[in-house]
């Protein structure tokens, strides 16, 4: 069966602050800053179109959930990475102080599924994750 092409995807989420979300995405994860309006922004997340829209009321705290005995936020987004893009991001945001959910390490380690993974607030709550495979296989491996 040959391999089916990957498509962006699309996510809007709401921010407190439009100029906070700014220095978070474009300036620490150094996404493209694509169209905006006083009410929202896009941004290029790898290739993927994701949308800050001003909504204070809908900024709110993830429940967490229980994953190889950390808590996860139940609420989150973000990238599957290659190994070397995953390491150089985590180092690039602990050197910039971030405070981690979850600091990088390997999840389900020496399993189906190994991972390296990290997980972080944008300035609104927003929860996201960043993870890696050795294997891109493993991506749904059971």
């Amino acid at each position: 069966m040959a391999a089916k092409e990957i498509r962006p995807f699309h996510l809007a989420f709401p921010v407190d602050d439009l100029e906070a979300a700014r220095g978070f995405y474009k300036g620490l994860l150094g996404c493209g800053e694509g169209r905006s309006s006083p009410d929202w922004v896009d941004f290029d997340f790898h290739g993927h179109q994701i949308v800050a829209h001003l909504a204070p009321q809908e900024c709110r705290q993830a429940a967490k959930g229980s994953v190889d005995g950390h808590g996860v936020p139940v609420r989150h987004f973000g990238l599957v990475m290659t190994m070397e893009d995953w390491q150089e991001t985590a180092d690039r945001l602990t050197a910039a102080g971030v405070e981690f959910v979850i600091e990088p390490y390997i999840r389900f380690k020496g399993q189906p599924g190994e991972q390296a993974t990290m997980f972080f607030m944008d300035p609104a709550g927003n929860a996201l994750e960043l993870k890696a495979f050795k294997n891109l296989d493993q991506l749904f491996a059971t």
